[in-house]
């Protein structure tokens, strides 16, 4: 029975304070009650508080759209994250692509041209697959599950605490008000029940007394609890570094088994269309060692790169140079001089010729080449 009584108490306050909170909120929105402003560090704190949970969750859902397109797929992934259970491993484009092109190269022969290129650009897909998959694991663990923790773990323990204060500050000018309220009622009534009217101060000051430590106490741990924000700031900068690295390792394996399939596959195409009705164009490599970071460059450190200063010195000078060719190319017509990767040729420029072709010569061979596949030696 005790207990019982207790708790009709104990709900019977609960319900009295938010009833008092809830009369000063809306007196606060009424312009009929005064409310207590923060300082202007614990408001900075709060606001950057909110932008970084505002920023945080933007960024955590793009990157799961970059590394996982499908809306469907990722849907599904977070149901079985939300059960606790390994979602089950699934094939992703560039496997499939892959398999098709392996597929279709067996049935078309592998000992034919196409059949025996289809399967190997179906090896190299399938390479690219297996480092997207790694990419997306590693981005995951390193990137986007601490930028979640973040959300799902310390900012709600910070709304949890600023919600809280919010409600100590309402407690307070609730306080506040019925204390100026009990001093407007003593002056008017200074004669009549002033022995009750001064018992209702003292309890009005004490309740004021107790609500602003109280206060004052959680806004304290509040500004502990934002103040930590920095903190998070500098380790999220250390995960941005991770995902980083981890692109900057896709992309160069990438390109690794892309520059592998091209030299597998024999040569570049001798020339490109842009429309049908457009002549050919001077050849240039599909791959430019310039357009890729240092990491890539590194594991391809065994590519040679031509000197477009060298090369316009050939051209503005009479005589012939030696040359490495870097890549194979085969001859569009009879005035051009087909090339192996990595022979040697003599090249030379000849007066009138477009900026961008020099005269090669194999022994008794000789045709025009282009200068972008070439090397000059000293």
């Amino acid at each position: 029975m005790n207990i019982m009584d207790f708790n009709v108490k104990k709900l019977a306050a609960d319900a009295g304070t938010f009833l008092s909170r809830a009369v000063q909120f809306t007196e606060e929105k009424l312009g009929q009650a005064e409310k207590t402003e923060l300082d202007a560090h614990l408001e900075n704190l709060l606001s950057k508080a909110e932008c970084t949970k505002i920023w945080t969750e933007k960024i955590m859902k793009q990157t799961e759209v970059l590394l996982q397109p499908n809306p469907n797929a990722r849907i599904e992934e977070f149901v079985y994250e939300k059960l606790d259970r390994k979602a089950p491993s699934r094939i992703n484009n560039p496997e499939l692509l892959g398999q098709y092109m392996i597929d279709a190269g067996t049935e078309f022969g592998p000992g034919t041209a196409y059949g025996n290129a289809l399967i190997k650009c179906g090896e190299t897909q399938k390479r690219i697959g297996t480092a997207d998959r790694e990419l997306i694991q590693t981005s995951a663990l390193n990137f986007l599950t601490p930028l979640r923790n973040f959300i799902e773990g310390d900012y709600k323990t910070i709304a949890k605490e600023r919600k809280l204060l919010q409600n100590k500050r309402l407690d307070l000018d609730a306080a506040k008000t019925r204390l100026k309220k009990a001093k407007a009622a003593e002056t008017r009534n200074s004669q009549l029940n002033s022995a009750r009217l001064e018992g209702d101060n003292i309890m009005s000051e004490q309740e004021l007394r107790i609500t602003q430590s109280e206060f004052d106490r959680q806004a304290e741990i509040t500004r502990l609890l934002l103040e930590g924000i920095s903190s998070t700031h500098a380790h999220h900068l250390r995960c941005l570094n991770d995902f980083v690295e981890a692109q900057m390792t896709y992309y160069a394996q990438c390109y690794q088994y892309m520059l592998d399939l091209q030299k597998q596959l024999g040569s570049f195409p001798s020339n490109y269309l842009s429309n049908n009705n457009q002549t050919s164009l001077t050849p240039v490599p599909s791959v430019l060692p310039n357009a890729i970071g240092s990491s890539a460059m590194a594991s391809t450190s065994g590519l040679a790169i031509t000197s477009p200063s060298n090369l316009s010195d050939l051209k503005e000078c009479s005589g012939s140079r030696k040359a490495r060719v870097l890549y194979d190319y085969d001859a569009a017509n009879s005035t051009e001089l087909s090339l192996l990767a990595d022979e040697v040729i003599t090249v030379f420029s000849v007066v009138g010729m477009d900026s961008d072709w020099l005269m090669g010569e194999r022994g008794n061979q000789k045709g025009k080449v282009p200068i972008t596949y070439l090397e000059l030696l000293n």
